[in-house]
């Protein structure tokens, strides 16, 4: 899929279609456990956030896409919060090539899931008493490739160290 490129309806220029069917919220939660002392002094957290991705078919040409979204917040080493989203969408793929889907499933289809989970964090958050959090935009693509040159990089020292 290096070549191809899709649109923001998700048809790529060979005909190839990508619908967006359904978008929902799988899971979600929120802990604020040191509440209420945690909201007294000067906050400057240490947030952490991780993103992972699965899918898996559900019929009819359909894929259910699982963003999963967790951000820390500690004030020192006291746990602030902890709010974790589970944002899924089922994609509907017409036209896309088997060696495409991997790629679109990892890069093309988080991206769309993305601002959902952002807004659910932010919403989480504000309610449990704490400052607006306002997450980045995040490059999938980028992910993506990076997670690739790093596997890259491991199996070509592993094949260094290999004895002969």
């Amino acid at each position: 899929m290096t070549d191809k490129q899709l649109d923001s309806r998700g048809v790529s220029q060979d005909g190839a279609q990508i619908g967006l069917q359904k978008i929902y919220i799988k899971d979600s939660s929120f802990e604020a456990p040191n509440s209420p002392a945690i909201f007294s002094g000067d906050w400057k957290p240490k947030v952490t956030i991780n993103l992972s991705t699965r899918s898996n078919e559900v019929g009819n040409e359909g894929v259910e896409v699982v963003l999963e979204l967790s951000v820390e917040a500690k004030h020192g080493e006291t746990v602030a919060f902890l709010a974790e989203v589970q944002q899924a969408g089922i994609f509907v793929f017409k036209g896309v090539a088997e060696e495409d889907k991997t790629q679109i499933l990892s890069t093309f289809c988080p991206t769309q899931l993305y601002p959902y989970a952002r807004e659910v964090i932010a919403d989480m958050v504000g309610k449990g008493g704490f400052p607006q959090l306002h997450l980045q935009p995040v490059s999938f693509e980028t992910m993506v490739a990076a997670a690739k040159a790093e596997r890259s990089a491991r199996d070509t020292a592993s094949e260094d160290q290999a004895p002969a």
